[in-house]
């Protein structure tokens, strides 16, 4: 979806989860702080986090972003389920990882979206194999949700679930894969939330 000649480019998405679902669950920012930083304002910036991470293409959410300004109430509607399933999904992985229950009404949540979504998919053949493809629904706003809600289910079930981990930082708690060798991975951006760490943690060792 392209930004309009003269209007300033959106700010990209930080897509370092390792999974389109942790990356989507990763778009509320600074979540267990008193001011958590909402980064899905709006249904636009749903299209360009789906652009972007690849959930969408470029001219499916131009079609989209034309749809959401014919029927704003709509786009506002999907926003809002698009928020809760999110939050689903941020619950259950944390409490995957925190070796606890998972929440009943997340996993109630994501299963109608499992429920909603799968029934748009179907096989296609290709090449002497087959792959999923989802069905054509010109139009339809919650089609961003669709390709989240599939990884959440693949990795829901998966040996990858083992390596979800949550930031250690303590303003973030955001959700990554670890891939690193010992599985020792405690930051979701070294760059970022590790140098953060490291520094506050120096701080705190001078000042002793």
């Amino acid at each position: 979806m392209a930004t309009p000649k003269g209007v300033p480019a959106e700010p990209a998405f930080e897509l370092t989860g390792g999974a389109l679902c942790l990356d989507f669950a990763n778009t509320l920012d600074q979540r267990p702080t008193d001011y958590p930083k909402e980064m899905l304002p709006d249904y636009r910036r749903l299209l360009s986090w789906a652009e972007q991470a690849g959930a969408l293409g470029e001219a499916e959410a131009a079609k989209l972003a034309v749809r959401a300004e014919r029927s704003r109430a709509g786009a506002t509607r999907v926003l809002g389920r698009a928020r809760g399933l999110r939050e689903a999904i941020f619950a259950i992985f944390a409490a995957a990882v925190r070796a606890q229950a998972p929440p009943r009404d997340g996993v109630r949540t994501l299963n109608q979206a499992i429920r909603d979504a799968f029934r748009r998919l179907e096989l296609q053949p290709r090449g002497g194999a087959y792959r999923w493809q989802w069905l054509s629904e010109p139009g339809n706003l919650e089609a961003p949700l669709w390709p989240v809600v599939r990884s959440a289910a693949d990795l829901m079930t998966s040996p990858d679930l083992a390596r979800v981990r949550v930031c250690n930082a303590p303003n973030c708690d955001w959700l990554f894969l670890d891939h690193s060798k010992n599985q020792t991975r405690r930051w979701c951006d070294m760059k970022t939330c590790g140098n953060r760490d490291k520094a506050r943690r120096f701080r705190a060792a001078r000042k002793a």
